[in-house]
């Protein structure tokens, strides 16, 4: 797994997910969004790390009882204690939220070891104690009964598909109150660096049109004078 360079890592934390999505979208990805996840908290910081994955299947009943916890060697209990410190924690549960795909406690563990967060396209239970955290963590929906009853662990950090969205191991997670995308690894810091760029334009465009500045020639900056108020402006505020 490559490591996510610190300079990369402050840079993603600055942007939003609408602004990665454009940025994947003029290189031809379009499937990168992590579908019907949500943010347990509104309050809950901005979510960037690697991704470590773990892959659920159907569970069979014969095979998933509840003793199988006994196991240490179990692939649920094991990508939680081997997550690595800043990587995100990311669950394929087949989009399936009838069962919980983990609770607060191993939630509360992640954060603990250091981890930057977790994602599952199924459903947290505890979903309330979680969101308390103030850990970064996204799921479907709200779900009481234990994993065990539809979901059976039965990989760690292999590709997995989450809402829809391909995720390999070490692929870039950026989370935020709009939801979740993946930025191929590959891809990260060059992603970093044009939005962090982006950004900086958005926000000036943002101040122009709440003084009443129209668009056109503004966003997108056809006209040649948009250019010369930008660089006025990042100049004033030290960006």
């Amino acid at each position: 797994m490559s490591k996510l360079s610190d300079t990369t890592r402050n840079k993603l934390k600055t942007v939003s997910t609408a602004t990665v999505a454009t940025a994947l979208y003029k290189r031809g990805l379009r499937i990168q969004c992590i579908q019907d996840v949500h943010p347990l908290s509104p309050d809950q910081p901005t979510m960037v790390g690697e991704a470590f994955t773990l892959r659920y299947m159907p569970a069979r009943e014969d095979l998933n009882k509840l003793d199988v916890f006994r196991d240490r060697s179990h692939p649920q209990r094991k990508a939680i204690e081997e997550c690595p410190a800043g990587c995100v924690l990311v669950m394929d549960s087949r989009k399936n939220a009838r069962a919980a795909s983990a609770g607060a406690i191993l939630v509360t563990r992640l954060m603990k070891r250091g981890c930057a967060g977790v994602v599952t396209d199924g459903g947290f239970r505890d979903s309330a104690e979680i969101a308390r955290l103030g850990f970064p963590a996204y799921h479907q929906r709200p779900s009481a009964p234990t994993n065990l009853t539809l979901h059976q662990a039965i990989e760690i950090n292999c590709p997995i598909g989450c809402g829809d969205a391909p995720v390999f191991p070490g692929d870039v997670i950026l989370g935020d109150a709009d939801g979740v995308i993946v930025i191929p690894a590959h891809l990260a810091d060059e992603i970093a660096d044009e939005t962090f760029e982006m950004t900086a334009f958005e926000d000036f465009v943002a101040s122009e049109v709440h003084k009443g500045r129209s668009i056109v020639g503004l966003y997108p900056a056809t006209d040649e004078q948009t250019l010369k108020d930008f660089a006025i402006w990042r100049k004033a505020q030290g960006r």
